[in-house]
């Protein structure tokens, strides 16, 4: 095994085949980072969603997806180009990787509730040999990029260490939370797929007091019309359309989501209707 995937495992507690898959899947994950960088991909984008918070400001739950967002506005953006710095990161590091476009013919409800039509999809099909005596599923990472970024977002650069020292270009993680709200606002939330780690993110956010970026978090509303352009968001309003969502989520799903992602599975036992409502009053802005 390569000695820095070797490193980069024993930073994680393996003790069942969910674990394990997690932790490759987030190796995998900066190695797929790391490729990106060397072909100078976050000069012109930046990282964001649930994967962005994990990796780069310390979120305790696994994830899958990894988002990006341009910095401006580019219909004629390419990811297919930077994707060939991905696979060939992955081999260097004895990985058989397999880059697929996914040609969209229809939208699911939650690609419409959350994709525009000029977003752009990469699937990895990550192929994972001798590196455990488990014979492990493939290991699918979507890479999702939004050519036509709602505005107003704030962005700051971190540093990775492992495999080797790179930056990489995140948002702010104010501009993070209102995507985190927008997504729990907007999602199409039907009862086969309650997304319960938007609600545990929501959770790590209120508890470490960081506030939400109103004028992010209005963008994004009224890019996916649930908002109108003349009229300013406020914290009132947050809180209101928040207590209405909170009041029709199906928590039982949700925590059946989640459950899969997370070591401490005490940390979701409080989850109800009311905790929601209670921790709204937390909430801070800028």
């Amino acid at each position: 095994m390569n000695s820095a995937i070797e490193a980069m495992l024993n930073k994680y507690n393996i003790q069942t085949q969910d674990d394990e898959i997690n932790a490759l899947r987030e190796i995998f994950q900066s190695i797929a980072l790391l490729g990106l960088w060397r072909g100078k991909f976050f000069e012109h984008s930046a990282f964001y969603g649930g994967t962005a918070l994990r990796i780069l400001y310390g979120l305790d739950r696994f994830s899958e997806d990894m988002d990006f967002s341009l910095l401006e506005n580019d219909d004629k953006f390419s990811l297919e180009y930077y994707c060939r710095f991905i696979e060939k990161e992955l081999s260097s590091f004895g990985f058989t990787v397999t880059v697929n476009v996914k040609n969209k013919t229809a939208k699911s409800q939650i690609e419409s509730a959350f994709l525009k039509a000029n977003t752009l999809q990469q699937l990895l099909v990550i192929k994972a040999k001798n590196i455990t005596n488990n014979t492990l599923p493939d290991l699918k990472i979507k890479l999702e990029v939004d050519t036509n970024p709602p505005l107003n977002f704030k962005t700051e650069m971190k540093t990775i260490l492992m495999p080797i020292p790179f930056n990489v270009r995140v948002f702010t993680w104010d501009c993070l939370f209102a995507g985190k709200i927008h997504a729990i606002l907007c999602r199409n939330w039907n009862k086969n797929r309650v997304k319960g780690r938007d609600l545990y993110d929501f959770v790590w956010y209120v508890s470490r007091n960081v506030p939400v970026n109103l004028m992010h978090l209005q963008k994004r509303l009224e890019q996916t019309g649930h908002w109108q352009e003349n009229k300013i968001l406020t914290k009132e309003q947050v809180i209101k359309l928040l207590k209405e969502k909170f009041n029709v989520i199906n928590i039982k799903q949700a925590k059946a989501d989640v459950e899969r992602f997370i070591d401490n599975k005490d940390s979701i036992l409080l989850w109800s209707e009311d905790f929601f409502q209670n921790i709204i009053k937390n909430l801070e802005t800028i």
